[in-house]
């Protein structure tokens, strides 16, 4: 443990920090994980919920620094095809 005041709060405080940013990253592997499962065998209704729920953390996590923003899209790309993927047909163009 560090002598000086202000460095033990730093380490107090990034040690907070560090497990906030933990509870985000495995929400997001969670929802992944669980998007993936209903992609295999449930309705568009329940995928489209939780492709929507699985964005709106990933933005969060983003918004908030615990993931870098190239890591989020990323993320949220992969999660947009596996449900484009799912809806059995081609992919969708932009015209």
């Amino acid at each position: 443990m560090a002598n000086i005041h202000s460095q033990k709060k730093r380490i107090l405080r990034s040690e907070r920090e560090r497990l906030e940013n933990r509870r985000y990253t495995s929400t997001i592997k969670t929802y992944f994980r669980r998007l993936e499962s209903l992609v295999d065998g449930g309705d568009a209704e329940t995928v489209a919920g939780a492709h929507r729920e699985l964005t709106s953390t990933i933005d969060k996590a983003v918004k908030r620094g615990a993931m870098h923003r190239n890591t989020g899209a990323r993320k949220k790309s992969r999660a947009a095809h596996l449900v484009a993927g799912s809806a059995g047909g081609a992919q969708p163009t932009s015209e």
